[in-house]
């Protein structure tokens, strides 16, 4: 199999080659809640980030490698000083949740030309740039289950960040987002991730989500390994204190002693996850939230049809209603706070499911609104 040159968009390989043999690529280039949001607090943020070390983060969306909340996010985590190992989705996959292709090849092409065109200095600051004619959920599993050892051998990253979204991802959302369902993907493999997303279907004003994005990122890097050292699950199930031991009621009570401690020691191993949401008019504040309650409306158009088909249909609400939630995260966007939703990777009945009372646990807040467990020294 050929190893080729792309126009404008560096170099082509089939993704079922990728995954099953060993290749030589390309040589790689080196490189208080409510505050008013001014430039000169997130030029000051940026120029904080760049004084110490950095683990690699591994980046991921469901809009396109070349969406515009994509594009500004890289660039802005690739300032703060963050190397950067790009695995994105080659065009629009929004709403897939966590579909995947099966026995289907994948084409992955280095996007090395986006470097240029974002102005990224890579040779300050390492960044590596992919996209993949598959999903949100497929980029993940490439990269962490044999792509970057073959792309970017040793590179092996602390933390994953899907987005930023244009559109929310609140409530019922996290069933269906590719956003959120690229972050489930990464924790399914033991690797901590974020997912982001800005509320608004216009892209004016998307700098506030990514702001917020990076404030996460860097609250989250504080806290975790320089290496997700749970990544491929190489233990399988661990004794950690704080799974839930479902259907029996013999629930694991270590976790009492110290539950912050077990939480943020979920999101290290990738068993929690975080889920961001800013709004347009974002106040620069916080609220720490679980997922609200939100509701479609007319959700179905039907139409006529010109073909041998009966009728054509077209899923998009016409309207959203949301309903009153306690530290919902519809409630707090709507209250112009960015939520932070700490959200169980494995689904309840799993072996891996989070005690459902530490869980609980995850909604207690500092009095700036962040998650206390989050905000650990």
């Amino acid at each position: 199999m050929q190893v080729s040159p792309v126009h404008g968009r560096g170099w082509e390989v089939p993704c079922s080659w990728l995954v099953s043999s060993r290749w030589s690529w390309p040589p790689r280039t080196q490189k208080a809640r409510k505050r008013t949001i001014k430039t000169q607090r997130f030029e000051a943020w940026m120029g904080e980030g760049m004084a110490e070390q950095k683990g690699w983060l591994l980046l991921t969306n469901d809009d396109g490698i070349e969406a515009e909340g994509f594009r500004l996010l890289v660039k802005a985590l690739h300032e703060a000083g963050y190397p950067l190992v790009v695995f994105a989705p080659s065009s629009n996959h929004s709403a897939t949740g966590m579909r995947i292709n099966l026995m289907t090849p994948m084409n992955l092409r280095s996007r090395e030309d986006l470097a240029s065109t974002w102005s990224l200095d890579v040779h300050q600051t390492p960044a590596h740039l992919f996209e993949l004619d598959g999903t949100p959920c497929d980029t993940m599993i490439v990269a962490l289950d044999g792509g970057l050892e073959h792309l970017v051998p040793g590179v092996r990253p602390q933390l994953v960040v899907s987005g930023v979204n244009l559109g929310p991802n609140l409530s019922q959302d996290a069933y269906h987002s590719g956003t959120m369902g690229a972050a489930r993907e990464a924790g399914l493999y033991g690797v901590p991730a974020i997912a982001a997303s800005f509320t608004s279907f216009d892209p004016e004003g998307m700098e506030a989500a990514v702001l917020a994005t990076l404030e996460v990122v860097a609250r989250a890097t504080k806290v975790l390994p320089v290496v997700a050292n749970n990544m491929g699950r190489p233990q399988g199930k661990q004794d950690t204190g704080y799974f839930s031991a479902w259907p029996t009621p013999n629930n694991d009570d270590r976790w009492l002693a110290n539950p912050e401690q077990h939480l943020l020691r979920a999101f290290q191993n990738g068993d929690l996850m975080l889920n961001i949401n800013a709004p347009k008019e974002w106040n620069g504040g916080w609220q720490t939230t679980r997922l609200g309650v939100r509701w479609y409306r007319n959700a179905v158009h039907f139409g006529e049809t010109e073909t041998d088909a009966t009728a054509t249909f077209t899923i998009g609400a016409a309207s959203v209603d949301h309903s009153p939630v306690v530290q919902g995260d519809c409630d707090a966007v709507e209250e112009g706070l960015a939520s932070l939703s700490c959200l169980a990777v494995w689904p309840q009945s799993h072996p891996f499911a989070i005690d459902e009372d530490l869980l609980a646990h995850g909604l207690v807040e500092t009095d700036d609104g962040w998650p206390r467990w989050l905000s650990q020294d």
